[in-house]
Formats: structure tokens, sequence, C-alpha cells
């Protein structure tokens, strides 16, 4: 089997080197991962006839390691085409493993989910996993020893022949022996609030992020009259969602697997407004 990996928090992300270290019994690897951190990209591609830089890193027996300059879905893009195609063809996209939960609405603007859609969108069997902790050194042990079994069950017992699947699994951030088991999910509803904050390196270390090295001189290059904010808001949980809804689950202790489509399609209005005489025939 033809695995492609990819992730966006970037090719040297530790939650990466631990999907490989899953996936490698499966297949062959083939990962190509953005050269940059890269979240919140949804299914963004670089274009625009810009040159985009790719460096081989890698290659060893049935795993094979690159970097793209681009978005995580313009990763696959290159990965399916360049390197595994023309001549052959990728069996399995999987993309993480995410530093921070990719639950509810926030799979809307997740690069890790927009890159697993992309090969959705391809034909091909496709999975983002997440941890819900933004710490770049978090103990991934757990998913390791549970996200094979999910793999083998994704594999063996949904519809292979249906195109455009995509499972999204997020694991708690909690010790193996206190993960209670995995469910199937609905996709949340959340909102933020305060979303944009004043930038402040230290209240960013108190909850795992690291400031990079491009962002200290960033801000201490300032021109004149220039403030900066981060994007760092409150989660908020909406009384509609239901006790199967993915981020409830996962923050009551399982691994909440959830079965999105990129056919996003709103079927039942389409029908109602059908019904309605929405519809009008000029001719």
């Amino acid at each position: 089997m033809n695995i492609l990996v990819t992730n966006d928090d970037g090719y040297k992300a530790s939650g990466l080197r631990s999907l490989v270290k899953v996936l490698r019994p499966l297949g062959d690897i083939t990962v190509v991962a953005p050269k940059f951190h890269q979240s919140g990209m949804s299914m963004a591609i670089t274009m625009g006839f810009k040159p985009i830089a790719v460096k081989k890193l890698s290659e060893e027996p049935s795993e094979r390691w690159y970097y793209l300059d681009g978005t995580p879905a313009s990763c696959v893009k290159f990965g399916i085409d360049n390197v595994i195609g023309p001549g052959a063809r990728a069996d399995l996209v999987v993309s993480g493993i995410n530093h921070g939960a990719n639950a509810a609405t926030a799979c809307l603007y997740s690069g890790t989910v927009g890159s697993a859609i992309e090969g959705a969108v391809n034909g091909i069997p496709a999975i983002a996993v997440s941890l819900d902790t933004l710490d770049p050194d978090a103990d991934f042990s757990a998913v390791e020893q549970l996200l094979p079994g999910i793999i083998d069950n994704i594999l063996s017992m949904s519809d292979r022949s249906r195109k455009g699947l995509v499972f999204n699994i997020n694991f708690p951030n909690i010790p193996l022996s206190e993960i209670k088991g995995v469910r199937l999910a609905r996709m949340g509803m959340a909102h933020w609030e305060r979303e944009y904050q004043k930038y402040d390196p230290d209240s960013l270390r108190a909850v795992g992020v690291s400031p990079t090295r491009e962002d200290l001189a960033k801000v201490a290059g300032a021109e004149p009259g220039e403030e900066f904010y981060v994007m760092a808001g409150d989660f908020t949980d909406e009384e509609s969602n239901t006790p199967d809804s993915d981020h409830r689950l996962m923050f009551g202790g399982y691994v909440a697997v959830t079965v999105h489509d990129f056919d996003n399609t709103a079927r039942a209005e389409i029908e109602r407004l059908r019904a309605l005489g929405f519809e009008k025939d000029f001719r």
C-alpha cells in the first residue's frame, strides 16, 4: 500500500514522526510536509505561478521524505502527482498528528483536515489525526497505541467505493489508561470569542506555544504605529450540541472519530425550498 503522509505543523514536528512510526507496518511511506508551520490553511493551495521550493530530505527502502514550501493541501497535490505518480497511485492519505484538536467547527479551518480532504477529492481514502494539546513536545504514546486499530477498522469497515469520505480523529490529551474508548461522532458546533488578542510571547509560552525567532524579530522591527495581535480566542461551546458531538466526546475522555464528506450540499434544505416553489421556469 502506498501511503502519502503530510501535516500542517511542518516537516520537523514530532507529531509527524509519531504518525510515520504508526504507519510503517502498513506499507510504503511518502512524506510531503510543509517547510513551515501552516495551521489554519484549510484547503488553501499555493498558486499564482510563483516558484515553490521542494527538497528531498531522505530516502530509504519503503520511506522517503520531502518538504514543500507551500500549504498542506499543496503538499498532497504534489505528492500525488509528482512523487508517487504518475505511474503509481496513493492508496491512503493520512495527515497529522496535529498538535491541537481539530474537533467541532475548528475542522473547517484546519490544514490537517484540509489536506486530508484534498486526498478525498482525488478519490483516495483519507484520515486526519489530532491530539488535544499545543505542546511541541507532546506525548503521543497513547495515539501510537490506539491509532493502528482505528485505522484498521476504517480500512476494513468503511465504504471504500464511496468517494469523498474523510475520517477526522481527535484524541484527548490524557494517559492511555484514562481513555474510555472510541466513539463515532458528529461535528460539534462552537465559535471563538475575543479571537484576536495582543501579542504576548510570555502568554503564548504559558499555553505551550513557543514564539519563533522570526516572529520575535518581526515584532522587534515594527514600523512606527504598528501593533501586533495573535489569534488566541476562547473556545465557546454551543448549547445545541448533543453528547455525541466530537469535542464533547473528546473532552469526556473518548477518541472521537467524525466522518466528513466533502460534498456538503444541504440536500434537505434544497428539497424544502423546492417544495415551496423556489424553482421557476422562464421558457
